[in-house]
């Protein structure tokens, strides 16, 4: 790759839209996976047309593009690997319009997504994606992401909201995908080609999001377990009852442990080891009846006790909890290896009886919660790097942990994405046509390789 042209980079966005001071390159140089790699400039792009431009110049003079938001992602996909120019997005933040009788907004790529909740929700609208990073992490990250979060157990993840989008090509040309209506089958579907590509395919500068009415009731529950495998074995029975909760969220008992400043004392009973987050939305009369077939439910399969959320403060105070755990994981230890595994709903059980052998088994603590009623459980490796035996046994429990949930039918990432802490592991899950034909699909894209060098494969 050649040095970057800072002056015809400064020309494209101007003299308050580049930053090349060090203190600048260094905040743009990492994210939540702890490594760092400087640029050599970061534009703050305020139009389609400088994106444009700029991306010109980078297939012009051979530099890497590196597209970003907030720097929330968990895989290293916004790391500027080799250099070249961190494209920040946080200035293209603008909500250009919601369309309230087709349902659907149009916004930019830097609009902070619970941001973007609050302001459709005043509107009487709801986006269900709710990634936990949701109070800073943007809506462009979440496209290259496809981020989920909690809800999507009933509602799904980011691919499922996105209609189009306008977006850059690597060489610079302009294209619109997708549609603005509910339906729409003219050609390849390169809009849901294009969320998920972790910023390797495009640089989306636009997106039309579906919304949804809000819901007219939701009511949030606790249910609390003595035994991990009871309440592993309530997630399944509570898909087989038929029973679709907008969310179904996992806490083992080292997660409750760090969380428990935050939770009301009354919200968990002495002696948990595990707890269930269970909300249901919907009409006032459907809540009620879905909320206590819940509980009825988890007491028949052995919680202690179930509480139900009796006011908004209690409500936000659960899932402020929640929300809380990735960063209090180091007070166990000093690095973490944040996995996302999926496994089909039934196997759960399965999986959590195996993260408890591989804690013996390696004798690391292995902290496990997430979005147990989809699959998607977020297993936490803690380990000190600073130790050479630690970080060859943490190695061995991810691939043992990976090796298990292939077996049961799962996959490896379910929002985190591939960037540069899972690509070796991708051909554990996908063939070697299948990768063969991805690569295809990036040259095709980006024939320089210029945008995002070095993510996924």
């Amino acid at each position: 790759m050649r040095k970057v042209d800072l002056d015809a980079l400064e020309k494209i966005v101007g003299p308050h839209g580049m930053e090349r001071g060090k203190e600048e390159l260094f905040c743009h140089s990492y994210d939540a996976t702890g490594r760092s790699y400087l640029p050599d400039a970061v534009v703050f792009p305020t139009s389609t047309h400088q994106v444009s431009q700029l991306l010109k110049l980078a297939c012009e003079q051979k530099f890497p593009v590196i597209p970003r938001g907030n720097g929330s992602g968990m895989t290293g996909g916004s790391l500027p690997l080799e250099g070249g120019v961190v494209l920040s997005m946080g200035r293209m933040n603008t909500i250009h319009d919601i369309d309230e009788d087709n349902f659907t907004a149009s916004v930019g790529p830097g609009v902070i997504t619970g941001d973007f909740h609050k302001a459709v929700e005043k509107r009487g609208f709801f986006y269900p994606p709710d990634p936990a990073s949701s109070a800073f992490c943007t809506l462009g990250g979440n496209i290259g992401e496809c981020a989920g979060g909690p809800r999507a157990v009933k509602y799904g993840v980011t691919r499922d909201y996105v209609l189009g989008l306008e977006a850059v090509l690597p060489t610079g040309e302009i294209i619109h995908t997708g549609v603005k209506t509910a339906k729409g089958v003219a050609g390849y579907d390169l809009t849901r080609l294009i969320v998920g590509s972790e910023g390797t395919l495009a640089v989306v500068t636009r997106m039309i999001l579906r919304l949804i009415p809000i819901p007219e009731k939701i009511e949030t529950l606790s249910a609390c377990f003595v035994d991990i495998h009871q309440a592993a074995r309530t997630v399944s029975a509570i898909i087989r009852q038929g029973i679709v909760p907008r969310c179904v969220e996992f806490l083992d008992r080292s997660s409750l442990e760090l969380v428990k400043n935050v939770l009301a004392p009354s919200a968990v009973a002495p002696g948990t080891c595990a707890l269930l987050i269970l909300e249901v939305d919907g009409k006032k009369e459907m809540v009620a009846t879905e909320a206590q077939q819940l509980k009825s439910l988890c007491h028949s399969m052995g919680a202690i006790k179930v509480m139900t959320a009796q006011t908004p403060g209690e409500t936000a105070a659960i899932w402020k909890a929640r929300k809380a755990l990735s960063p209090l994981l180091y007070q166990l230890a000093p690095h973490k290896i944040n996995e996302d595994i999926v496994v089909p709903i039934s196997c759960i059980p399965d999986m959590v009886e195996y993260i408890e052998q591989l804690q013996r088994q390696f004798g690391l603590t292995i902290v496990s919660f997430g979005h147990a009623g989809d699959g998607n459980i977020h297993c936490n490796i803690m380990y000190d790097k600073r130790d050479a035996d630690q970080c060859r046994r943490a190695q061995k429990a991810v691939d043992a942990l990976f090796d298990h949930t292939l077996k049961l039918g799962g996959t490896i990432t379910g929002e985190h994405g591939v960037g540069i802490t899972k690509k070796k592991y991708l051909k554990k899950e996908i063939g070697p046509v299948e990768i063969g034909l991805m690569k295809q699909i990036k040259q095709l894209f980006d024939p320089h390789n210029i945008l995002n060098p070095g993510k996924i494969f």
